[in-house]
């Protein structure tokens, strides 16, 4: 076992972030990578398949965006609990953080599967789509609870500053999701294709076995899991840390995805093809971005152990070093995607719609993921500093505030593409806001 301590508040600032990001890079891009893959792979099953793929894409953030919450959470006070040199709370907070995922999401699925008919009319599915969406969703929530407590596992190795264990649990993850993917959509010998529900049934196992090597690693390589019978009054205590972080994280994440059920309810209106030519470049973008999702998973830890230490210029260094490279990267992303815009949607659907409204949203969308990039990462920040209510004004800026109102009136004044120019709008202008807000509270939060 190993013995954890405050590994990023000495060194270079750039290298530990570096060090730190490119595994859980590698980790996140497998992921993105198997889910453009589903996509494909239902691509090939038609374009209902495809669609109904992408009616439930909000939801499936949405239960992303509460494992999300559960996960900064606990890296933010497992972190902080390092930098401290407290490693008994530390290991503690773990441990309590693993049941509290769990209760959480079994509640959240109890719910979900009793709202999928209604919900999904609400998101505009079509009548006759909606059985095929059903069997996918009673899959999918049924594996719900391990999927979120592996992932507030995996944050709880990260808060330590370890990403190369989790960021292996992904790939495996991954790699044993796009191996199922074609014997159950498809079929093999005594397995029936089961098409979509294939896709939720491969997705379900390989997100087991995730769970299953988060609980050994926790346990046996890093010893943050104890089994000591738990203080009420502690246990308490841990819930409600977690929580204080962990509810406007889930909060924040929550919003992206119902401002995309409210775009995609306002796509609905120029027919299926047109949600699912937006599902694919959703698909698209997710993988495009990894290394923001990389380097919003790295910051809150590093900023959680320099907070607890007092260091705050390590803080605002990192803070300068990540909005730079969120401005070159998020430029270079979208002058590549300008260039494959017209071949990447070809490799998913056939259909002349479908791959015109794919190739359209990358075309404009791009121009503000410099932007996006920021937003993710500044907000993973104020939770390692343990000051989440910056993060969801940020979050209600960006999709409540800006991109739904001007996506509103972009639809009416030039039709779907107003719609995407919208999204690239917002993100501009809250990424410019979300890092001068961040710089002002590290300062303040370090006087």
């Amino acid at each position: 076992m190993e013995e954890n301590k405050a590994k990023l508040t000495d060194g270079p600032v750039g290298r530990h972030l570096l060090a730190m990001a490119l595994p859980v890079l590698v980790g996140i891009f497998a992921m993105m990578g198997q889910g453009l893959i589903d996509a494909y792979f239902l691509g090939r099953v038609g374009d209902r398949a495809l669609a109904a793929y992408a009616f439930s894409f909000p939801i499936l953030m949405i239960v992303t965006s509460v494992a999300i919450g559960m996960g900064a959470g606990t890296s933010s006070v497992v972190a902080r609990a390092i930098g401290a040199h407290d490693m008994r709370r530390a290991r503690r907070l773990a441990t309590d953080s693993l049941l509290l995922s769990f209760l959480i999401t079994l509640g959240f699925c109890i719910v979900g599967v009793v709202t999928i008919n209604p919900l999904f009319r609400l998101l505009g599915a079509p009548e006759d789509m909606i059985p095929l969406i059903r069997g996918f969703m009673l899959i999918l929530y049924s594996g719900v609870p391990f999927v979120v407590v592996g992932m507030a596992g995996m944050a709880s190795m990260r808060a330590t500053g370890d990403t190369r264990l989790p960021s292996i649990l992904m790939i495996m993850g991954a790699a044993l999701n796009v191996a199922l993917d074609p014997i159950f959509i498809f079929g093999l010998g005594p397995i029936p294709a089961m098409g979509l529900n294939g896709a939720a049934m491969a997705a379900l196992m390989a997100r087991g076995v995730i769970f299953i090597g988060a609980l050994y690693l926790m346990r046996g390589r890093l010893n943050m899991i104890s089994f000591n019978r738990s203080d009420p009054a502690e246990l308490r205590k841990s819930w409600r840390d977690i929580l204080h972080v962990g509810i406007p994280a889930a909060g924040t994440n929550a919003i992206v995805p119902i401002a995309t059920a409210i775009i995609t309810a306002l796509i609905a209106d120029f027919g299926p093809q047109a949600v699912a030519g937006f599902g694919v470049a959703s698909r698209i973008e997710s993988l495009v971005l990894v290394m923001f999702y990389a380097l919003s998973a790295v910051i809150g830890p590093f900023v959680g152990q320099n907070l607890s230490a007092g260091k705050g210029e390590r803080i605002l260094e990192a803070l300068r070093l990540c909005m730079w490279f969120c401005v070159v990267s998020g430029l270079a992303i979208a002058g590549l995607l300008a260039l494959a815009a017209g071949y990447l949607p070809t490799l998913f659907s056939d259909s002349d719609t479908v791959v015109g409204v794919a190739k359209q949203f990358l075309l404009i969308a791009p121009l503000g993921y410099a932007g996006y990039g920021m937003v993710m990462t500044i907000n993973a920040a104020f939770n390692g500093l343990g000051k989440p209510i910056p993060g969801v004004a940020v979050s209600l800026t960006r999709t409540i505030l800006l991109y739904v109102p001007l996506a509103l009136l972009g639809r009416h004044f030039y039709g779907i593409i107003g719609i995407f120019a919208a999204y690239a709008t917002a993100n501009v202008i809250t990424g410019f806001i979300a890092y001068n807000w961040a710089r002002r509270t590290v300062k303040k939060s370090c006087a």
